[in-house]
């Protein structure tokens, strides 16, 4: 996690050639038609994609509008490219400017809103990621707002987080898209599981919930424990499949991705993609130790 903060290691991996191959596995390009691609490649084996635009940190009103501008581009270019409904987006409400002073809720709100009106022109729809638990009521009053108008725009929720349960329970309504993945913030041990079995049993008792209701769960984990539970959930409320998915990281487990897919189940890959892909990677790499090394020895290795 220091290594993702760190200029001058960002400066050293982003000019190795050793690292590209890395970036490559995790991170589908930096323009817009490196996603596009990825993301043809991924639906014509018959899995469903979400695609992240990655950007710098929000300063500026006119640097949220950019964000904005980028993924009404990219859906324009999925629509023509005619991978929607296959392909949708993920969207973080702190790069559409949540955290610009004065008027800076009001600004996300505004930009997510253009993003979702996009996504359904395009015939597809928007998931709103999400961030630190202190945003957590901001994101979804956001979406209460949008779904007045996009009844399907659906959002994360961090089982980590010691409130998760009683918000899956809020949002298990008819139609409502719910993503949950345990998270992958630093929280207190006031609002947040710290030890990790503590973590996956939220993570089973929000999936009871969700598969329970009458909403769309989509379970976001790499946990093969997590996998096997959540499909004799879904057998045990008589859940059709696609009734539900599971969805995982680009990069991540692609063997079993493509297993549940000819097992009938359908799989969404979270595809990133931008030029700020640096700490991402990292922070991604950092859960998987093996990958990291690699990574830092060919840091090593090039001094």
């Amino acid at each position: 996690m220091a290594a993702s903060r760190s200029d001058r290691l960002r400066h050293t991996v982003e000019r190795l050639p050793l690292t590209r191959t890395v970036v490559a596995r995790y991170v589908a390009g930096t323009e817009q038609s490196d996603a596009v691609r990825v993301a043809g490649e991924l639906t014509g084996e018959g899995l469903a994609v979400t695609i992240d635009h990655l950007a710098e940190d929000t300063r500026d009103r006119s640097q949220a509008t950019t964000v904005a501008q980028a993924y009404v581009s990219l859906l324009e270019a999925l629509h023509k490219a005619e991978l929607t409904p296959d392909v949708e987006v993920s969207v973080r409400l702190s790069s559409l400017g949540r955290a610009l002073p004065a008027d800076g809720e009001a600004i996300a709100l505004e930009n997510a809103r253009q993003i979702c009106q996009a996504a359904a022109d395009a015939g597809t729809t928007v998931t709103l990621d999400m961030e630190e638990h202190t945003t957590v009521d901001y994101t979804l009053d956001v979406l209460r707002e949008l779904r007045q108008d996009f009844a399907d725009a659906g959002v994360a929720l961090q089982a980590g987080l010691k409130r998760t349960e009683a918000d899956c329970r809020d949002l298990t309504g008819q139609g409502s898209r719910v993503r949950l993945c345990k998270g992958a913030f630093d929280e207190p041990e006031t609002v947040a599981f710290r030890d990790r079995g503590e973590i996956d049993r939220s993570y089973v008792r929000c999936m009871k919930v969700l598969f329970a209701g009458d909403g769309y769960p989509m379970i976001a984990t790499h946990d093969p424990r997590l996998v096997e539970i959540a499909g004799s959930l879904a057998a045990r409320h008589r859940r059709e499949q696609g009734s539900y998915e599971y969805q995982m990281l680009y990069g991540i487990r692609p063997r079993e991705q493509r297993r549940l897919v000819l097992a009938g189940e359908r799989v969404r890959v979270y595809v990133p993609f931008g030029p700020q892909w640096y700490t991402y990677l990292v922070r991604r790499l950092a859960a998987r130790p093996a990958n990291l090394a690699f990574l830092l020895r060919s840091v090593a290795s090039s001094r």
